[in-house]
């Protein structure tokens, strides 16, 4: 297997784990504050990956490059979750889950800003991705007048996609579990300024009624997923990179079936469908090459 499948198959991982957490993230929400909940989630990420980089680093200690890159890195997933949260709550999960995963458009677009040449099979990906989630995110009949939640979503779809661009940008030259413990650090201490701000109540109560999803959100969405995320995006191409992570709702909406047992509908299947051949329409290019081999086709 080689490196760049790994770094792929973190991605695809990341996808699955922030997909099941769009439920928790609804419940968990549901018992705490929106900024509380995410306070918590981050500290929480913090403490799983504490393990894993004293083993890999001998330390905690980063050096400047990754400490300026877990605090601008955590800035963005901070705000961006905090957002993301309140506008879950605020509008269904479905359309959440279709508007926050438009940072894969965002972060293909960047490409012009930073003059990265975006390969025309990512741009169709996209386009096809974007058509995948519609039908699997949106209701058929359902009108898509936006509301405060959905305005919200698509403002942490933004925050999110500067948050996968500085991963990027700093990836190369930095410790990446290092830097992803110290994103989590930064994200909660941003969390909890906002507590501070909005005068959000923090009781004993609240928290362990939604101590369950919360432990998820933490643990698994947070400490574990967000750090593949970083380990992932190791060299892989930052719009094929969000793309994959955008199989999110997909995985949502697999979640939903397996654990509040509801059924996908046609609709959703196709917007299933689209999802996958966009991914693989992405990955074209480094396919060809095999296949020719294998057909025994020479030339380009």
């Amino acid at each position: 297997m080689s490196v760049k499948t790994r770094h792929i198959i973190c991605l695809f991982l990341t996808a699955a784990i922030w997909g099941f957490a769009f439920v928790f993230q609804k419940t968990g929400g549901d018992s705490m504050g929106s900024f509380t909940f995410n306070m918590l989630r981050n500290v929480l990420g913090a403490l799983t990956v504490i393990p894993v980089v004293i083993k890999t680093y001998g330390s905690l200690k980063p050096d400047k490059e990754t400490l300026k890159g877990g605090i601008i890195c955590g800035f963005f997933l901070g705000i961006a979750s905090c957002i993301q949260q309140v506008g879950i709550e605020l509008t269904t999960p479905g359309k959440a889950g279709f508007l926050t995963s438009i940072y894969m458009v965002i972060v293909a677009m960047s490409g012009f800003l930073f003059k990265r040449k975006t390969e025309r099979t990512t741009w169709i990906g996209v386009v096809v991705a974007v058509i995948g989630l519609y039908y699997l995110c949106i209701p058929k009949g359902e009108s898509f007048s936006l509301t405060l939640g959905e305005i919200l979503c698509i403002t942490s779809a933004f925050l999110y996609a500067c948050q996968i661009i500085s991963i990027d940008m700093f990836i190369d030259r930095v410790e990446g579990i290092k830097m992803s413990f110290i994103q989590f650090i930064t994200a909660a201490v941003v969390s909890f300024v906002l507590v501070l701000i909005t005068g959000e109540q923090v009781t004993i109560s609240g928290i362990m009624g939604g101590l369950g999803p919360l432990l998820y959100v933490g643990i698994m969405s947070t400490g574990v997923a967000f750090t593949l995320q970083i380990v992932g995006q190791q060299g892989v191409d930052p719009a094929i990179a969000s793309l994959i992570m955008s199989l999110e709702s997909l995985f949502s909406v697999i979640g939903e079936w397996l654990i509040l047992g509801l059924l996908l509908s046609g609709r959703e299947l196709l917007g299933c469908l689209f999802m996958g051949i966009a991914v693989l329409i992405t990955q074209l290019p480094a396919l060809m090459p095999i296949i020719k081999r294998k057909l025994g086709i020479n030339g380009n």
